[in-house]
């Protein structure tokens, strides 16, 4: 395992978390600790085309996937492929895999083009490489009054570093609509203005 992941982490230029070790916090009791009807409702409805970077084994795409209907899209995004697999797997089993799109990104670069209405970075940011980098090209995919929600782990992410974050997405062009609360992380949505 200790080898499997330096070689993540030498192909990502930063410390990812693996795909073996997502089941271990990611599992049926997730949902009640991230419920993504009550973080993401507020902001996503039916219709519209959604953006899951970092999506790991799909927590929140799955519960977007439900949001969004069946006009919707959900873009599941992720640098492993063992973490698209179970995205797709678990999209399958819960009848969701005519919504949800997995793609392949990699560290510097996340490589969707797809305009969107709501994007999500959740407990992923402190992995990217070039945060700055990051955040403009989620910028750039949104469309008018998209949101972006941004929530890190307490345990990965100080207070100054969450600042830095918001501050990055404020040179994006991102205002800071709100920040929700969420269990373990620090959370704030931005909105991108304009038309």
């Amino acid at each position: 395992m200790a080898k499997k992941r330096a070689e993540l982490e030498a192909r990502s230029g930063t410390h990812v978390c693996p795909w073996w070790l997502v089941k271990s916090f990611d599992n049926f009791l997730r949902p009640y600790i991230h419920n993504p009807d009550k973080l993401f409702g507020p902001y996503v409805k039916p219709g519209m085309t959604v953006l899951d970077v970092g999506c790991g084994r799909g927590f929140a795409t799955l519960g977007l996937a439900r949001l969004v209907g069946e006009a919707g899209k959900v873009i599941a995004a992720d640098l492993q492929p063992e973490m698209l697999e179970m995205v797709r797997a678990r999209a399958r089993d819960d009848g969701l895999s005519r919504r949800i799109v997995t793609h392949q990104c990699r560290s510097d670069r996340i490589g969707v083009t797809d305009r969107t209405d709501f994007a999500l970075a959740f407990f992923m940011v402190h992995e990217v490489p070039d945060q700055a980098a990051f955040i403009a090209q989620i910028a750039k995919i949104l469309r008018p009054s998209g949101r972006f929600f941004v929530a890190e782990p307490l345990v990965h992410t100080t207070r100054a570093g969450f600042d830095r974050i918001v501050s990055r997405a404020q040179e994006a062009g991102l205002s800071v609509l709100e920040r929700p609360k969420v269990v373990f992380g620090r959370a704030v949505v931005f909105v991108k203005k304009g038309r």
